[in-house]
């Protein structure tokens, strides 16, 4: 039998955060639910969780500010609430990390859907796509180790990877030098579900980059085909 998850719900609004408990519960999740940032980090320091639930809307301390506090401590899943017309702070949030993003109002069974698809993403064993006997990836002398889902500098230094990152960043890799549209990126990291948001893949592109040091406006590993999508323009070799 699977572990039952732990998840965290940052909410100011009580009545969500209500909902939410005995809606999770009854889906076999358990919930501790807290109305701000200081509530939040105290049940930080005092429990283990696989993912948070955080609305950026919240008294004090922002969603933003605690986002990047969290992503600070480790490389927890974070899906985003946010309410109707904040672009802005959607696309400010998945630069600082978070792994997906649910507008206000929402349904209870999408957001149960999205947590789902993310804690998939995110676990030692979600993913099963590539080949069991290969070992890593190297590629501009970069190496990628699907089995412990990490990523290596070319000193061999690790370069930590959100569950997000590694997951397009091993889609890239292998299908080397080939475009992946972002329709196609939508549907191997979070399946048709994500909705047309092409912009979290862009997001998501100019975070891996950073850390590839891959500069942006010159990219030389991953390049942006003008009005097709991405491609990893790299030898691969496997190990």
């Amino acid at each position: 039998m699977e572990p039952t998850p732990h998840i965290l719900v940052i909410d100011d609004d009580r009545e969500i955060r209500d909902l939410l408990a005995r809606f999770l519960e009854k889906q076999r999740i358990r919930v501790t639910a807290v109305r701000d940032g200081k509530e939040a980090r105290r049940a930080w320091l005092n429990g283990h969780y696989q993912l948070v639930v955080l609305d950026l809307m919240l008294p004090g301390e922002s969603g933003l500010d605690l986002a990047r506090w969290l992503r600070g401590q480790s490389d927890i899943p974070i899906v985003m609430l946010t309410a109707m017309g904040e672009d802005t702070d959607r696309i400010i949030g998945l630069e600082l990390g978070a792994d997906d993003y649910v507008p206000k109002p929402f349904n209870p069974r999408e957001l149960l859907a999205r947590i789902r698809a993310v804690l998939r993403r995110a676990g030692d064993q979600a993913d099963v796509r590539h080949d069991p006997a290969v070992r890593g990836y190297r590629f501009a002398d970069w190496t990628l180790e699907p089995a412990r889902r990490r990523l290596l500098n070319p000193d061999g230094v690790e370069v930590a990877l959100t569950g997000g990152e590694y997951d397009l960043l091993l889609a890239l890799v292998e299908r080397a030098n080939r475009v992946l549209t972002r329709d196609m990126l939508l549907d191997l990291l979070r399946g048709r579900q994500a909705g047309p948001f092409d912009r979290a893949i862009d997001v998501a592109v100019s975070r891996l980059r950073r850390k590839l040091e891959d500069d942006g406006r010159n990219a030389q590993l991953i390049k942006t085909v003008r009005g097709g999508g991405y491609v990893l323009a790299a030898t691969v070799d496997r190990l």
